[in-house]
């Protein structure tokens, strides 16, 4: 056999593995039945890494989301063990998240009443939603559906998103409350709490020296920065009984593990708690979505993107049944669970039983963890959640969707994160509907020395066959813009230059079309053969022919008027009208 050439000495894709009948749905499974026992040491040591991450971030992301700390640890165990079964990221870690944060919160606030334990069902009934949601979008393989949010909006609502969550977490960073009323409303009352000397100075000190370190260790990749800055807040708080100074501390965590729980209340907004849950599940997928091709692409797997949606849908619905509350993907400890040399699932596995571990063995460990310093951690997160630098490159390169994006992002400040989310899709839809409803569209004409046929904009000296109309349309046909495509070709008919007597769209880039659009076709072609003009298609795709006989519009006379090419339609114009039209061979194919 011949030495392979070096075009051939790629590594292969890798095959697709068969998942037939049930098994399909539990990746977990079939990731067992490859698992090679080299990987387990590297799992088992990521996921002791993992753990020490879990635990301060796990508590702090539970404050956030204004259910107490130790639900933050319940909504990280059962979740990464209901992934390592349903998920089909090999390394993806799921937890709570601060992208979250501000969701669960706008909800659990006004519906809990100050009731911590009112607040956790809530928050469970959030989770249900955002489970279902998901687990019945990816059966219903609605995996693309987050690439309807393009990416100004995206930017838009997790800007708002960020900022509300700094907003929350300010209070507690100075070491006071106040009743949350909405991010504007907040500013004005730490601002008058700030006013008033409310502020305690130990527990800020603890807040900003946790939040600095966190920061100032993020460029050593190698180093559990937030374990380091929260352990040593923890110890300061201890050795220098500064809770007797007003620092507020988390407490003793209630030992044991979480139980089944049906989480229900009556008497409760449940539209709020509907709408919430299925927020939670667009935005989760999205975030996980995204980090889950990233790093299926880095280690070389293949990931469905609604089997994706089923796992983070069951990590949810059942973690939710557990006492957790809304989870998402983490792009804060899936890197801590590679770097630490993670091969599987087995690694967030080992780092749920180690936070379980800890919960049945040693609850009074973090008795002493400061809540200001719970907060940097929340702030440092949400730092990265801004989006600055390539909002700045869209502001150059198409300012009316920067302008997009920060109405997104008003929206979210002004009116809450919830009704944000809801103006976001809204603005998302208005997006693609406009973009669609005012398409370019173009007069084609022949351009000496270039192939084929050309914007006569774009080209002013490109020539028109008299007599012959080229039209083209960029966009499918819909309701929404058929109107506006009759009104474009007659305007286009009444400016030629000479008498159309027959038009050709360049139907190529027409990849649609619904009733009310065929219907204007028809009233368009009864109206130009009454004027004596021919309605001619080139570029038709066999799609659109299928939808075309459908609505009527291609009985055998119409069909003789649809040619393959742009060219092969001015060919047939020439023979039919070759008399009167310009006779240079040039005008012919090329």
């Amino acid at each position: 056999m011949p030495p392979a050439s070096p075009s051939n000495t790629h590594k292969p894709l890798p095959a697709a593995q068969p998942q037939n009948g049930w098994l399909r749905w539990l990746p977990g499974l079939l990731m067992l039945r490859q698992y090679q026992l080299a990987w387990l040491p590297k799992d088992i040591a990521a996921g002791l890494v993992l753990t020490t991450m879990l635990v301060p971030v796990g508590i702090a992301y539970a404050e956030a989301s204004g259910v107490p700390g130790i639900y933050g640890l319940y909504a990280t165990i059962v979740p990464l063990l209901a992934y390592a079964l349903f998920g089909p990221s090999r390394i993806l870690v799921l937890g709570p998240d601060s992208a979250l944060a501000a969701l669960i919160l706008a909800v659990v606030l006004p519906l809990s009443g100050g009731d911590p334990m009112r607040a956790v069902t809530l928050a469970s009934m959030m989770a249900v939603v955002a489970g279902l949601t998901c687990i019945i979008a990816g059966f219903l393989r609605l995996g693309f559906i987050t690439e309807l949010l393009s990416k100004p909006i995206r930017y838009g609502y997790m800007n708002g998103i960020a900022l509300s969550v700094l907003i929350s977490q300010t209070p507690k960073l100075f070491g006071f409350s106040i009743d949350s009323q909405g991010p504007l409303s907040d500013i004005r009352a730490i601002g008058a709490a700030l006013l008033d000397g409310q502020a305690n100075l130990y527990s800020l000190a603890v807040g900003a020296g946790t939040l600095t370190l966190i920061l100032l260790l993020k460029r050593f990749k190698q180093l559990p920065g937030i374990l380091i800055a929260v352990t040593l807040a923890t110890l300061a708080v201890a050795l220098l009984d500064l809770d007797a100074h007003g620092v507020q501390v988390l407490g003793e965590l209630p030992q044991g593990l979480p139980s089944f729980v049906l989480p229900w209340l009556s008497g409760v907004d449940i539209a709020s708690v509907v709408i919430g849950g299925i927020a939670i599940a667009v935005v989760a997928f999205a975030d996980t979505s995204v980090l889950s091709r990233t790093y299926a692409a880095r280690t070389g797997h293949q990931v469905d993107p609604n089997q994706e949606l089923v796992g983070l849908g069951a990590a949810n619905l059942i973690g939710g049944l557990f006492q957790g509350f809304p989870i998402s993907s983490s792009s804060s400890r899936t890197p801590v669970a590679e770097a630490a040399g993670a091969k599987t699932q087995i690694a967030g596995v080992v780092g749920a039983l180690g936070v379980a571990l800890l919960l049945v063995v040693a609850p009074n460990l973090m008795q002493y963890l400061p809540t200001s310093a719970l907060a940097a951690v929340v702030i440092a997160a949400v730092i990265g959640l801004f989006v600055i630098t390539d909002l700045q490159r869209i502001f150059r390169v198409q300012q009316w969707e920067f302008w997009l994006s920060m109405a997104c992002f008003v929206g979210v400040v002004t009116f809450g994160v919830i009704p944000g989310i809801g103006i976001a899709l809204v603005l998302a839809v208005i997006e693609f509907l406009w973009d669609a409803w005012r398409p370019y569209y173009a007069i084609l004409g022949k351009v000496d020395g270039i192939r084929g046929f050309h914007d006569i904009e774009r080209y002013p000296e490109a020539q028109q066959i008299p007599g012959l109309l080229l039209f083209r349309w960029d966009a499918p046909l819909f309701f929404a813009n058929a109107e506006l495509f009759q009104q474009c070709l007659l305007q286009a008919i009444a400016q030629s230059p000479t008498a159309v007597r027959r038009v050709v769209v360049a139907a190529e880039p027409v990849t649609s079309i619904d009733v009310t659009s065929a219907d204007m076709l028809g009233e368009l072609e009864k109206m130009l053969e009454d004027a004596g003009i021919e309605l001619h298609f080139a570029e038709v795709k066999g799609p659109m022919m299928d939808k075309l006989r459908r609505f009527g519009l291609l009985n055998e006379r119409q069909e003789r008027h649809h040619q393959p090419t742009v060219s092969a339609a001015v060919d047939a114009y020439l023979n039919d009208h070759g008399g009167d039209a310009m006779p240079d061979k040039a005008w012919h194919a090329d």
